[in-house]
């Protein structure tokens, strides 16, 4: 995410996932190594009244998975598969009518299982073809209780009919455009809004998105687009599929009378969307997305998914995101922003948080390569100095205060912008470029459509120096005043009579600590 405008001031998750390159539970595990059959758990270790855990009486899986800042996100009892969400929606009235179908293994005894969901009214659901019972508590829990319970390590589906008028959430979910039409972003939660799920970093899925929209109208989401089919007098239904993993807030939906742009970098297809008003300005800035891949490709290796491309929205958003292919970029979006969402279909995107005390894994590195990585290498801008002006800055905002790792709710979005890419080039001349960039790209590769944690990070990037980095590390990434000098001014940052390189014309305004927010 980007943001335009922001003040500084201001247990591990159970991961009960399927056998895909993602955080991986003992239990999923398990489930999956029976070969050329359906997997079948091993019984577990005995429960404490002497019954194998397998036997257990079913009981109701958790209404959330302990994320320290949001308790209450995704679900316990079950791995999500598959999201397969159907839309019918009036941008006249902005009545939305949806069926949603989740396929789901579950990971207990299950007796009863939440869905995470804020959007129109629920008028029926369905587990395995049967009538289910429901409720609606709290701010964002669907309690479902199917007719018979569900033996662990079965497969099942469950299908949600609902229908309402969509509130306009102003970029929280579900937000309406000048035109008319309407899109979803937001971060950390905005899928909610729009269809039900399990709203959590460590449930990775794929989704296909069909929403029917009145002649005129166009569909831009997730992945690649598989049809457009009339529908009735007056309408006609696009489909979209996104057959990579992806979490929930970086699910999007966008309706509005789109004109397209098609490119592609290497054998990957770009579409890009465009809204009515100033959105239209911005096609030249989209031309450059298939340089701006192949320069992150060289740090990060191959573009890790199916497609890519942007929807510029008409919308004042004080945001720009990184939705999985296609991100959303607000009017003001410029290159740097560009760079920045881009960057994060690799750091945010494919390698995903575990839970929100990491987002630093998003933001920094994304912030890295649009803030100083991008203007060294393509611009030919000396990066010490844009380090040390930074620097300078970062003091006046008294950015050190908050934490990269563990910030606090509510200051998730806050110093990853600014403190983050500064710690990350001081990582760079601690360690050096060979190890730095080697390591980095590494780490994104090894995780790819997964999910990774800041102490893993710290692990890893230990593993290939023998330069002890537990005093760097907690420097930058805990502490919360200013690092000592050997850390703030490693390798060729330590001269103080460092001359600065020639530098292009306006190297001043090129943004820096800006992330993706206005």
């Amino acid at each position: 995410m980007r943001i335009h405008k922001w003040s500084d001031k201001g247990t591990p998750i159970p991961a009960a996932l399927r056998a895909r390159p993602v955080a991986v539970s003992a239990l999923a595990l398990a489930l999956s190594l029976s070969a050329g059959v359906a997997a079948v758990a091993a019984p577990p270790p005995d429960s404490p009244n002497g019954a194998a855990a397998s036997a257990a009486d079913p009981t109701p899986g958790s209404d959330g998975l302990g994320d320290p800042y949001y308790p209450k996100d995704g679900n316990g009892g079950y791995d999500a598969i598959h999201y397969d969400v159907a839309i019918d929606y009036t941008p006249s009235s902005h009545n939305l009518e949806g069926k949603a179908t989740i396929t789901a293994n579950a990971t207990q005894n299950l007796s009863a299982f939440d869905l995470d969901y804020a959007g129109p009214a629920v008028g029926s659901v369905a587990v395995n073809g049967q009538p289910a019972q429901f409720k609606r508590t709290g701010e964002h829990e669907l309690v479902v209780t199917p007719k018979t319970a569900l033996p662990l390590g079965q497969p099942f589906t469950v299908v949600v009919d609902y229908a309402g008028t969509v509130p306009d959430s102003n970029g929280n979910g579900w937000t309406y455009s000048p035109s008319g039409g309407a899109f979803a972003a937001g971060e950390p939660h905005s899928a909610t809004t729009w269809y039900p799920l399990n709203d959590t970093p460590l449930d990775k899925v794929t989704l296909s998105v069909k929403a029917t929209v009145p002649t005129g109208w166009d569909v831009a989401s997730n992945g690649i687009r598989t049809s457009d089919v009339a529908a009735g007098t007056g309408k006609h239904t696009v489909t979209w599929e996104a057959k990579d993993p992806i979490i929930g807030y970086l699910s999007t939906i966008a309706i509005d009378k789109f004109t397209r742009l098609d490119q592609k970098a290497g054998n990957t297809p770009l579409e890009s969307f465009f809204a009515p008003g100033n959105a239209q300005q911005k096609r030249d800035l989209e031309k450059k997305l298939p340089s701006v891949l192949a320069f992150e490709e060289q740090l990060y290796g191959p573009y890790p998914h199916e497609a890519g491309g942007g929807i510029y929205v008409d919308t004042d958003l004080q945001f720009s995101l990184e939705t999985q292919t296609r991100p959303i970029y607000a009017p003001w979006t410029d290159l740097n922003t560009l760079i920045h969402e881009n960057a994060h279909q690799w750091w945010g995107d494919s390698v995903s948080v575990k839970d929100w005390r990491d987002v630093c894994l998003n933001e920094c590195f994304a912030s890295y390569t649009a803030d100083i990585l991008y203007p060294e290498r393509v611009n030919h801008q000396n990066a010490d100095a844009i380090y040390r002006r930074a620097l300078a800055s970062a003091d006046r905002q008294n950015v050190w205060a908050t934490p990269l790792y563990n910030p606090g709710k509510g200051n998730e979005f806050t110093t990853v912008y600014t403190r983050g890419p500064l710690f990350l080039h001081a990582l760079r001349r601690y360690i050096g470029d060979d190890v730095f960039f080697t390591a980095v790209k590494d780490f994104a590769q090894g995780h790819k459509h997964g999910n990774a944690s800041i102490p893993e990070f710290r692990q890893f990037v230990q593993s290939r120096t023998t330069k002890k980095l537990d005093g760097f590390f907690d420097a930058w990434l805990n502490g919360k005043r200013r690092p000592a000098s050997e850390y703030l001014y490693p390798g060729s940052l330590s001269s103080q009579g460092m001359q600065e390189a020639p530098e292009a014309p306006g190297t001043d305004a090129w943004p820096f600590g800006r992330g993706d927010r206005k």
